[in-house]
């Protein structure tokens, strides 16, 4: 029975994938957001902030994350590297739900500093005694949070598996930044 049970499991999530993992699914979906760039950094910082706002209603998720990268004037990584304090004002007043300008400024800091230093957002889940996807996603969030003036608000927003949390966001940003099955998605 625990056979037969395995079987049907595989067979309904094997489906699963089929139905969603096409180009089709794309349009209406978060995964979007990384799509509409060709620059890998570019992809990393939208994906990021797609997968950070993913909760609620998809085409919200997918409308504001298409506000941001219009603040940034389209080119996120360009924005974050050169952008000047007064640049900044841009992004006054944007808000996902709970995410408000604070965290978001917050996190175009550490990503400048990040990408100051790092070719890609890759290295910023990487590191010593990282074996797994635990220690990858514990020591990403103790990284975002290494800087001196990191808001305690924003805590909410990264969460870590060492407060219990399945980082279901962070493991879903993941997913698409490493998927690579020729189907397109």
């Amino acid at each position: 029975m625990k056979t037969e049970h395995i079987h049907n499991l595989k067979h309904f999530l094997d489906q699963k994938v089929e139905q969603y993992n096409t180009p089709n699914f794309i349009e209406n979906d978060p995964i979007c957001i990384p799509h509409a760039f060709s620059k890998k950094q570019d992809i990393e910082i939208m994906g990021f902030f797609a997968a950070i706002f993913a909760w609620g209603q998809r085409k919200t998720i997918i409308n504001k994350s298409k506000e941001l990268a219009e603040r940034m004037d389209n080119s996120p990584h360009q924005f974050i590297l050169n952008h000047q304090d007064q640049d900044l004002k841009f992004l006054l007043g944007f808000k996902h739900r709970t995410f408000n300008d604070t965290d978001l400024l917050y996190t175009v800091h550490f990503l400048r500093e990040h990408y100051m230093k790092n070719e890609s957002l890759e290295e910023a889940f990487v590191g010593a005694g990282v074996t797994d996807t635990e220690s990858a996603l514990i020591h990403f969030h103790n990284y975002f949070f290494s800087l001196p003036d990191a808001p305690q608000r924003t805590t909410k927003h990264i969460p870590t598996p060492r407060r219990g949390s399945a980082c279901k966001r962070l493991n879903m940003y993941l997913r698409w930044m490493v998927r690579n099955d020729n189907k397109g998605v």
